[in-house]
């Protein structure tokens, strides 16, 4: 079993869901447990809580994908079952930095790495993106990868 402290809750919450019997959270904490444990078998090593947060990330992400093909393909009733499902995910990830928040990380690295001599264009998108994205998960936030883009995009651009 993993050692991680996520996935020891997620398994706790699966048992606690199936004594209230709340099917719905049943069937998405289940799926997100074996997303974990495909992870692990893959990795062949128990997955600790960043890598957790990472499969978690990605879940999430498949979940809107879908919300937008059902969505486009008039199925509301499915969209809204993917958002049931994001919501319970989402109980699992740290606290979402709102758009401020993201707009002070992205000021404060790339003033940082002004000050180490880099010089800052459109061109050090990647180079910034990696450090902003170290400083959100270093706060133990996480954010919205387009979101973040657009914004340190515009910040490079200036």
């Amino acid at each position: 079993m993993s050692t991680s402290g996520i996935a020891q809750q997620i398994e706790k919450d699966v048992i606690a869901s199936m004594k209230a019997r709340d099917s719905e959270r049943v069937s998405t904490l289940r799926m997100v447990k074996t997303a974990i444990k495909n992870k692990e078998i893959e990795k062949r090593s128990p997955l600790d809580d960043n890598e957790v947060l990472q499969v978690l990330t990605t879940l999430i992400k498949q979940r809107r994908e879908s919300i937008d093909q059902f969505t486009k393909g008039n199925r509301p009733e499915l969209a809204a079952k993917e958002a049931e499902e994001i919501t319970v995910i989402e109980a699992y990830m740290p606290k979402a930095a709102g758009e401020e928040e993201i707009r002070a990380l992205v000021t404060e690295t790339l003033a940082e790495l002004a000050v180490s001599g880099d010089d800052l264009g459109p061109k050090q998108m990647g180079l910034a993106m990696k450090a902003v994205q170290a400083r959100i998960q270093a706060k133990g936030l996480r954010a919205d990868g387009k979101q973040v883009s657009e914004i340190v995009k515009n910040a490079l651009s200036k």
